[in-house]
C-alpha cells in the first residue's frame, strides 16, 4: 500500500509518514520543495492525506478532488471536520476525516487519541486505516463531522480562549511573568506553563482554530456570561452564593473529580521534584 502525503514536509505530515512507515506502508510526499506536486501524490497513492493549515484545506482539497477515482481513500487532518468533509465527498474516493488530538511534538500514537469522521467509505477500508493508528497505541474516537466541530468548539475553542485571555489580563496588570514565579504554587506554574507553551507555538493554528469554526462563538458567549455572573458573585461578597455557584459545578464534574484530583496530583509531584 501506498500512502500519499500532501503538506507532507510539514511536522504533522512528517509524523504521519512516519506512522504509515511504520505500518509497512510506502509513503511519498508533495510539498512546496518537492519534486512531486500534489498532483502527482493524487495519481500514484492509494490513500491520499492533506496535512496543511486549516486555511489552506478546503482549497487543497478542492484543487486535487478531479484526479482522485473511487479505489482511494482520501483523508485529511484537520483541526475543523466539516467543511474539509464536505469538500473531500465532492470527489470520488472513499472519504475518511482524520483529528489527531496531539500536536508536531508528539514521539509517537502511544496514548494519543484522534477522531475519525468516516463519511464514505466501505467497512473494511476504515479498519483497514484505523488498525494502522489503534496498532501503534492510539485510541480512536468515531465521530460526525457536525458533532467534532461541536465538541471541538469546547476543548479546542474554550480551552484556547480561556488560556489567551488569561495571558492578555496578566499582561495588562503589568505583573512580571518570572517575578510572579517566584511567588508560585505548583497549581500555578502548571497553568503558567499552558500559557507559555501556546504561545510559543504559531498564532495561525489557533486563529484558525477560534476564528473558523462557526460553533465558537456561542461557546464563548456562554463563557462570557459565567464570567460576568461569576464577578458578581464575588463582588457581592455573598458566601451563600458562591457555595451554590460551587457546588452546582461540583455536581456537574461529579464524575471526574476523583479521576482530576489523581491526574493533577501526578503533574503536581513531577513539578515538585524537578
Amino acid at each position: 500500500m501506498l500512502a500519499g502525503i500532501i503538506g507532507g514536509t510539514g511536522q504533522m505530515g512528517r509524523f504521519f509518514a512516519g506512522v504509515f512507515e511504520a505500518a509497512g506502508w510506502e509513503t511519498i510526499v508533495s510539498g512546496t520543495k518537492t519534486s512531486l506536486t500534489n498532483r502527482d501524490v493524487v495519481e500514484m497513492a492509494d490513500l491520499v492525506m492533506v496535512s496543511v493549515p486549516i486555511r489552506a484545506t478546503v482549497g487543497v482539497i478542492l484543487e486535487v478532488i478531479p484526479f482522485l477515482s473511487e479505489e482511494q481513500v482520501f483523508c485529511d487532518l484537520t483541526s475543523l471536520k466539516v467543511e474539509p468533509v464536505r469538500a473531500m465527498l465532492a470527489s470520488r474516493a472513499e472519504v475518511i476525516g482524520l483529528h489527531p488530538m496531539f500536536g508536531p511534538g508528539a514521539t509517537s500514537l502511544r496514548g494519543q487519541t484522534i477522531v475519525a469522521t468516516p463519511a464514505r467509505c466501505r467497512p473494511e477500508t476504515l479498519e483497514g486505516l484505523l488498525s494502522v493508528f489503534r496498532d501503534q497505541g492510539a485510541a480512536i474516537t468515531l465521530s460526525t463531522p457536525e458533532d467534532h466541530d461541536r465538541m471541538m468548539a469546547v476543548i479546542q475553542g474554550l480551552t484556547h480562549f480561556g488560556t489567551l485571555a488569561k495571558a492578555e489580563a496578566i499582561r495588562r496588570t503589568g505583573a512580571d511573568v518570572g517575578e510572579t514565579l517566584a511567588f508560585t504554587s505548583p497549581v500555578y506554574r502548571i497553568e503558567m506553563g499552558l500559557v507559555g507553551r501556546l504561545l510559543a507555538q504559531d498564532a495561525g493554528l489557533y486563529g484558525d482554530i477560534l476564528q473558523m469554526n462557526p460553533a465558537v462563538p456561542e461557546v464563548l458567549g456562554r463563557f462570557e456570561e459565567a464570567v460576568r455572573t461569576l464577578r458578581e458573585i464575588i463582588e457581592s461578597r455573598d458566601d451563600e452564593r458562591f457555595r451554590a455557584f460551587f457546588a452546582e459545578n461540583a455536581g456537574h464534574y461529579a464524575s471526574y473529580l476523583a479521576a482530576a484530583t489523581e491526574e493533577t496530583d501526578d503533574l503536581i509531584n513531577h513539578v515538585v521534584s524537578r
